[in-house]
């Protein structure tokens, strides 16, 4: 997993959780989108600690979420008690060929969906795990959240991702120092047509790397090549590992022509770049 060093005041982490807690109580029935990352699991997870809140979990299921992270929300889910749901979602065609607007596109579905769930089963209010970080981030699909009225408790109340890995960790939550990790789209270029072959390949190399000891680690697609953006401290690694050919025998075998290290290693949005280069 990734080192995590905290500087952060406890004071100031503490007011913080105090209007956290002040907001949940203001909701008092929520539906948390609940991807089963960090983020979500420290607000899923505070929230369920609150008596005067009641909440539920609900996971979106497609064909371009890891199975992995779906497990896992399903089994944090289980290990802490808190009410659970799964939708499943199938891949929607105005996405397909992966426009720039995608993730504007796909959480305004994907809300709906949960907004639908909210409303049958007589919650008030959706929230997500935006954190404050975010709010500084290319993040097209926040306006869609905000479009469809979502709260953000953790980004309301100013908490950061740093913070949250820290009150995790408090906490015991055994997510605290989880890598990031987003839907398996950010992993092709913007424009190109998303086929679900090239979906399980993504996926299937990511859970290869994973199981080599490589949390963490994007698979970018170009065309035949897999581009791996490792985190810190995995790029020496992987290039020294007694497995690399190994590695690379079974991503090849996988669909890949070639693999290629990225010496710049992970960051996050990586493919917005072409964006930025265009503004």
């Amino acid at each position: 997993m990734q080192e995590f060093i905290f500087q952060t005041p406890i004071d100031m982490t503490e007011n913080k959780t105090d209007r956290l807690d002040t907001i949940l109580n203001e909701l008092k029935t929520l539906v948390v989108a609940f991807s089963g990352g960090v983020d979500s699991s420290y607000l899923v997870y505070h929230a369920k600690m609150l008596k005067n809140v009641k909440l539920i979990a609900v996971t979106i299921r497609t064909p371009y979420i890891p199975k992995r992270e779906i497990n896992e929300a399903i089994e944090f889910t289980a290990t802490h008690g808190i009410i659970h749901s799964i939708i499943d979602v199938p891949f929607q065609e105005i996405i397909r060929d992966n426009p720039v607007n995608r993730c504007y596109l796909c959480k305004k579905i994907l809300f709906n969906k949960i907004i639908d769930f909210a409303r049958e089963n007589n919650y008030r209010f959706v929230v997500d795990g935006t954190n404050a970080d975010d709010k500084g981030e290319y993040r097209p699909g926040l306006k869609a959240l905000k479009e469809l009225e979502i709260r953000s408790p953790l980004a309301e109340a100013g908490i950061t991702k740093k913070e949250i890995r820290e009150l995790a960790r408090k906490e015991g939550l055994s997510i605290w120092d989880k890598p990031a990790m987003a839907c398996l789209l950010t992993r092709i270029p913007y424009e190109t047509e998303i086929t679900e072959g090239v979906l399980k390949m993504i996926e299937d190399a990511e859970t290869l790397l994973f199981d080599k000891g490589y949390p963490g680690t994007r698979v970018r697609v170009h065309e035949d090549i897999a581009r791996l953006e490792c985190l810190p401290g995995f790029i020496e690694k992987i290039i020294n590992d007694p497995e690399r050919e190994l590695i690379v025998a079974h991503l090849k075998k996988i669909g890949f022509r070639y693999i290629s290290l990225d010496l710049e290693g992970y960051r996050t949005g990586s493919m917005n770049s072409e964006l930025k280069k265009n503004d």
